[in-house]
């Protein structure tokens, strides 16, 4: 624990040397974050990870950012509520259908999308199951009305439009949780049924495009044989690339031959003349020592007759 603390600190210690010379150390930071994206091992790694195919995975929307999830979120709750405040604790079976049915509507919302992002018939047919849960608690709804004898608003009851402009533009359950527990159930079933039909609308939409999407450009299958494909013509054009390359680098070997016997031959050659001169320096030396040592007896004799004190 005493080494971990005293490795923190020198961290810190570190980070804080090191940022003297940045405005502060938000700066520093963001040098050190940016200095790895800079640098030439960094990108030469990521230029490798690069695939050298295309993917096979498809590029979906986020589910969060869809209306039709948001509203189905905002019914789910809605449906929670609304069978805790005016549908009885106990007997009633219509409860956990109801409940069930808004939490299908938005849980395979979800699950489609998810899974979109490699198949898109499950994508639409989980998309589907959702739509069909939606009008199932659709149903529901409108024979709670019709039971207990109310309304079900149309365009020409003044309730209506109000109605209709705050469901068309409000979508997250943030804009209608401070009413969950004011309205009637006349109101809130009638909202409720209001947000299926737009949920409805909204994803026979999106349903349509992905049916035209589908038909034009093909299933997961599809891209797979294509993916398959574009690696495997990637592939052969590598390979005749390299083909090509192979007589010159054939030459160019044999040139590099070439060159080094020449350069094996001026060795041999620089070997042999310096072998040479080592000789006859050698001989000189031995003729030198051999002269100096026969006539140092004379050096001897005139050094004393040149200083005789010695």
């Amino acid at each position: 624990m005493l080494s971990l603390q005293k490795n923190r600190n020198y961290r810190r210690y570190r980070d804080y040397r090191n940022c003297r010379n940045y405005r502060n150390y938000r700066d520093y930071r963001n040098y050190r974050s940016n200095r790895a994206y800079t640098n030439p091992i960094y990108l030469i790694t990521m230029e490798n990870s690069k695939k050298p195919y295309k993917s096979i995975f498809r590029k979906v929307p986020k589910w969060q950012d869809l209306w039709f999830y948001q509203k189905s979120e905002a019914i789910y709750q809605i449906t929670v509520v609304f069978c805790k405040r005016f549908k009885p604790k106990y007997g009633d079976r219509t409860v956990d259908q109801m409940i069930q049915a808004a939490r299908s509507i938005k849980q395979n919302i979800v699950e489609g999308m998810e899974d979109g992002k490699m198949s898109m018939e499950m994508e639409l047919r989980l998309l589907n199951v959702s739509r069909a849960s939606n009008g199932e608690l659709r149903q529901d709804y409108e024979d709670y009305l019709k039971a207990n004898h109310q309304s079900i608003w149309t365009p020409s009851d003044e309730r209506f439009q109000p109605m209709q402009d705050f469901t068309k533009n409000h979508n997250k359950l943030s804009d209608y949780e401070p009413y969950l527990q004011q309205w009637t159930d006349e109101e809130m079933a009638n909202v409720a049924l209001t947000l299926c039909f737009q949920i409805d609308t909204m994803m026979n939409k999106y349903l349509d495009g992905l049916e035209k999407k589908f038909v034009t450009e093909g299933g997961v299958k599809e891209r797979m044989h294509q993916a398959r494909t574009d690696y495997r013509q990637q592939q052969d054009q590598r390979l005749s690339e390299l083909e090509s390359l192979v007589p010159q680098l054939k030459e160019q070997i044999s040139q590099l031959r070439q060159d080094a016997t020449q350069l094996q031959q001026q060795l041999t050659a620089a070997q042999a003349e310096a072998s040479l001169w080592k000789d006859r320096y050698n001989d000189l030396k031995q003729r030198a020592l051999k002269s100096y040592y026969a006539q140092e007896a004379t050096i001897e004799e005139l050094k004393r007759k040149i200083d005789p004190q010695k």
